[in-house]
Order: C-alpha cells, then structure tokens, then sequence
C-alpha cells in the first residue's frame, strides 16, 4: 500500500491556498522548525497568488527584496499547538491572503487536523478564535530590501516588480493587526493592562551572541524563526530560574503568541533580552512573559514578543 508523503495544495480563488500536510521530522519538535514551515507557506501563497516568486523577487532597480515578516501571531490550545505536533500528523491548511498595498501583505492560516471541515477562512471565523482543533496563526510581512551591501541594519521598504494585490480582499478595519503591532513597537510589549489576578515575578535580563552557524538564513539575514528560537533559548533559562526542569520545559503549552520584528542584526552581534513575567494567581503554572530583545551594543530594539504559557509538567519541576 503506498502512503502520501508530499504535501498536496489546491488554490480555490485569487486569495486561498489550502494544503494537505503530513508532518515530518524536519518540520516539528520543541523548537521553531514548524514555524519556519508557516513561514514558507506563506512565501508560497504569495508566490503563487501575487504574480511574482518571493523566492527570487527584485525591485526596479534589480535588487534583491525580501517578503521579511513584521508580526506573527500564533493563537492555539491545550489541545491543539505548535510543539505538540509530531511525525505523522495529517494537516489541513489553509491561508488566505489580504490587500495592504504596494509594500505589504497579511495572511491568516488556520491549522487543523486533516478530515474537519474544509471551509475558507473567514475573518469573523478567524478572530474569534473560537475552535480549540485549529492552530490560528497571523503573518504580516513587508517587503525590504538592504540599504547598504552586507549590512543587516537598516533595512528598507522595496516593492518587487509584478506584485499583484488589487485582487485580494480588505481585512476589515476591526481586526487590522496595525493598532497591536504599533503597540508592541511604542510600548515594547503586547499587554494592554493586566487582569487583576496575575502577579509578578522578579525580571532579568541576559545575553544571546547570534550564532553565525544557526541562526541566519541563506541570504545572510538573521532568519525570522531564528527568532522564535532565541525567545526560546530566554524562556528556557527563565524556567530553571524557577526551579523548573527541562521535562517541565518540554511540556510546556503555549496558548498565544505576538511577535513583533523591529529590526534584523548582523552575524556577529549580541543581543541583550529582557524577561518578564506575570503568574495567575494561585496557579504559578499559568504564566504570562514578555520579551524585549535589543541589540547590547547600539541599544537598538531587535523585536518584542509577548507570550501566554502554561506550565503542564508539575511532577516534573526541578527535575
């Protein structure tokens, strides 16, 4: 009996892509491989929706442009998201993109095991978040270009000849992510205020040089799951501050995501993170962290991620 083992995608008007997935090995586990996997699914539907490779796009000029990722959402359950996915999940995905004109783009992704309902996404749908079988995930991107050879400071806003937008529909104003992401930017965190409930625990700060060997992509930009990678690398070191073990690391849940990229760093900088957090009271497992990684040297703000958490593994603390 012969089994599927590429990934099979249907395009069903100018705007969707849905894919039929089977996870492996190189796109799952504790780590950000599956997000680096959104994020070609997002380059993909651009690609093939928007009438221009941004695998190998150029602006008038003949420069390379990149579709470089602003903010990213990931929205899932305890049943569902991101490290509980393994080899051999069968997945339903589908991206929808929207019009932000000449220099943007969103795409919403809505992850689900393969067999539900194959309905296209919906923003209403999409923004209340409302089935705990589906990963949601947001993925705002612009495209940039270098304002000076091998330098990954200052990057700047550069359209690629024949990107196609006017056909995708609007996102309503109501969910714009533009209000989040300019909060993140000025305020250099997600949170609006916190519930009353929810207590502080000491911060702290410490040092990520880049690892030239991990952590840039191919054209030598500091890669956008690397990121999501470094906030790991923190959280992590946050958790054996608790007296927690890398069991109860593993275990972890994370129900919510933001990411806001605010810039890119060369391959041999080191970046400064501040970590701070607030547990549910009474429930120390249920945390919330917020992460401000700079650059130590210029003070430069890299990005800001904020993260809902929960801590499963009890049995496993301070193992």
């Amino acid at each position: 009996m012969s089994v599927t083992t590429h990934d099979r995608t249907e395009t069903s008007d100018g705007s969707t892509a849905a894919r039929s997935v089977l996870v492996k090995p190189g796109m799952c586990g504790h780590n950000s491989l599956f997000v680096g996997r959104l994020g070609d699914w997002t380059w993909e539907t651009v690609s093939d929706l928007c009438g221009t490779n941004a695998f190998d796009a150029t602006n008038a000029d003949g420069s390379p442009t990149y579709l470089s990722f602003y903010y990213f959402h990931i929205r899932g359950s305890r049943q569902m998201h991101v490290h509980g996915l393994t080899f051999g999940d069968r997945l339903r995905v589908a991206s929808r993109l929207f019009d932000f004109g000449s220099e943007s783009i969103l795409t919403l992704h809505e992850v689900r095991p393969e067999g539900g309902p194959d309905a296209p996404v919906d923003p209403d749908r999409f923004y209340a978040y409302d089935d705990p079988r589906c990963i949601y995930v947001e993925n705002y991107n612009r495209w940039i270009s270098r304002s000076r050879p091998g330098s990954n400071r200052d990057l700047v806003k550069s359209s690629p000849v024949g990107f196609r937008h006017d056909h995708l529909p609007r996102l309503p104003d109501a969910y714009s992510p533009r209000r989040v992401y300019d909060h993140a930017r000025n305020r250099l965190t997600f949170l609006d205020g916190l519930p009353a409930d929810r207590v502080p625990r000491p911060g702290f700060t410490l040092d990520y040089p880049i690892d030239a060997s991990r952590d840039l992509n191919g054209v030598g930009l500091l890669y956008f799951a690397s990121y999501f990678s470094i906030i790991d690398w923190a959280l992590l070191r946050y958790w054996r501050r608790l007296g927690r073990g890398t069991a109860a690391f593993l275990d972890r849940v994370v129900l919510d995501q933001r990411l806001c990229y605010l810039g890119n760093a060369d391959a041999d900088s080191v970046l400064r993170i501040s970590v701070d957090s607030w547990q549910k009271a009474g429930d120390p497992g249920d945390e919330i962290v917020n992460l401000v990684v700079r650059d130590r040297d210029t003070g430069r703000t890299v990005a800001v991620s904020t993260l809902h958490v929960l801590s499963t593994g009890g049995a496993h603390d301070g193992a």
